[in-house]
């Protein structure tokens, strides 16, 4: 959401990430579909994706698995990834999403949602 939907903001997981590490929370995992990777599209727009090889490196960003099958990109359904490391790892999930789908797939997922999502927003570059 820090692009305003007109572009994706790498700066804006940085800022996410920086707010939780400036607080004491030094297991944050950020996951994000390999193809932002890629060199961006003029109709999607990446900045700053520096970052994400800086925050990878650093073992906090984990790209989540995409493949190109007939010229199509093929990716793989994250939120299953997101929702399954905070549940096993007893954390929270920090994302405007609310996850229907998946409350309904496992019992104990619904509890945990419904317990543990931080939803959250941006007013400029403040977090």
């Amino acid at each position: 959401s820090h692009g305003n939907k007109e572009v994706f903001s790498c700066r804006g997981i940085l800022l996410a990430v920086q707010w939780f590490w400036d607080r004491g929370h030094k297991d944050i995992t950020v996951f994000v579909p390999s193809w932002r990777k890629e060199q961006p599209r003029p109709d999607v727009l990446i900045t700053d994706q520096y970052i994400l090889r800086d925050l990878e490196k650093k073992k906090i960003l984990v790209f989540t698995p995409s493949r190109r099958v007939g010229g199509k990109r093929v990716v793989c359904y994250d939120d299953r990834f997101i929702v399954r490391l905070a549940h096993d790892s007893d954390g929270i999930v920090v994302s405007n999403d609310t996850y229907r789908d998946l409350q309904n797939e496992r019992p104990e997922w619904k509890k945990f949602i419904e317990e543990r999502l931080l939803m959250y927003s941006f007013v400029n570059d403040k977090y």
